[in-house]
């Protein structure tokens, strides 16, 4: 687990060393589900503060050099060759996008299919959502039922209860 202090001395070192004098800065954001940021018209880098405290030193640095291509390769490089090249030249090895954990912790929603698997989201989705897990496509039969979560409440508190399979 990165120590927040670290990162932010690595963001500032590796902003003064890369992109010096173009009025860049650090802050750690409140994001839940993206491990950084790149706002190019407030020339800022974002870092999850809840995704950097549980990740280790080698993938924060990753997703700092990650960041800073994204500021050098420019606001339309987005994923593509560009910004790819740039990334690689910092020493950065990730993909283009995170896919690792979020900080589920923090959501809003849990949804629950007939079978009993479980989902979170920080947003109710706007339309019918089935499990993934119970069929390939969209099923009527795996649909998934919103349950808001009480303020403080962690999803291991919200995890439904199933009882063992009896066998009858």
């Amino acid at each position: 687990m990165a120590e927040l202090d670290r990162v932010r001395v690595w963001a500032d070192a590796l902003i003064r060393l890369h992109l010096a004098g173009g009025g860049w800065t650090f802050r750690f954001d409140n994001a839940k589900t993206r491990a950084g940021q790149c706002n190019h018209s407030k020339r800022e880098i974002t870092v999850s503060k809840y995704l950097a405290a549980r990740f280790d030193d080698d993938e924060i640095h990753q997703i700092l050099l990650h960041e800073v291509a994204h500021a050098i390769a420019g606001p339309r490089a987005a994923h593509g060759r560009k910004w790819l090249a740039t990334a690689r030249e910092l020493g950065y090895v990730g993909k283009r996008t995170h896919d690792g954990p979020v900080a589920e912790e923090f959501a809003n929603w849990i949804g629950t299919c007939p079978a009993g698997h479980t989902i979170v989201r920080f947003r109710k989705p706007k339309r019918a959502v089935s499990c993934g897990k119970c069929a390939r496509g969209f099923s009527r039969a795996h649909l998934i039922t919103w349950t808001a979560l009480p303020k403080g409440t962690s999803r291991a508190q919200a995890q439904p209860q199933l009882l063992p399979h009896s066998g009858v």
